[in-house]
């Protein structure tokens, strides 16, 4: 027994078959009746096409413009990135090797003498300071008038010596 047969629910008739004349498309090219139309003037169904294409446009740039911009940006961020990344390296690179030259008895010996002044056996430290800038308010009166005046032609030598030398 076929299940067909086994229901009491009428079926509808199955579709005719397409003629030869007929087109496939004949149910969407077929005018649809106005009572079964969405938007039954005009002004509406041109009023909801315009808001679909602005929906259209919007997901399109969502999905589309947007993560292109973000994905340039995100290109020159790396760019960014890796030029810091080569400046550290060069920078680590560096002071590995400084690492390297004070780990041997030499350069802990040229550390030490440097950093913290240590001295040998048998060496004398000397510690020579610059001369500190002398008061430039002399008294008034001999001979503080005389010393200013030197004071004076040395730095005018002084300042046409650099500016004739730069």
């Amino acid at each position: 027994m076929s299940r067909s047969k086994t229901t009491s629910i009428k079926r509808p008739p199955p579709p005719a078959a397409a003629e030869e004349s007929t087109s496939r498309l004949g149910d969407l090219t077929r005018p649809i009746p106005v009572d079964k139309r969405v938007f039954r003037h005009k002004r509406w169904a041109m009023g909801a096409g315009v808001f679909a294409l602005f929906v259209g446009g919007a997901v399109a740039a969502a999905l589309l413009i947007l993560p292109v911009q973000t994905w340039i940006d995100q290109g020159n961020d790396i760019e960014q990135r890796q030029a810091q990344l080569d400046e550290l390296q060069r920078v680590n690179g560096q002071l590995a090797a400084e690492i390297e030259r004070l780990e041997t008895p030499d350069g802990a010996r040229e550390a030490a003498r440097e950093e913290l002044g240590m001295v040998e056996v048998g060496e004398e430290r000397q510690t020579v300071l610059p001369f500190p800038a002398l008061p430039r308010k002399l008294p008034e009166g001999w001979p503080y008038n005389v010393t200013d005046r030197i004071l004076d032609a040395r730095a005018a030598a002084e300042a046409a010596g650099a500016d004739g030398a730069g």
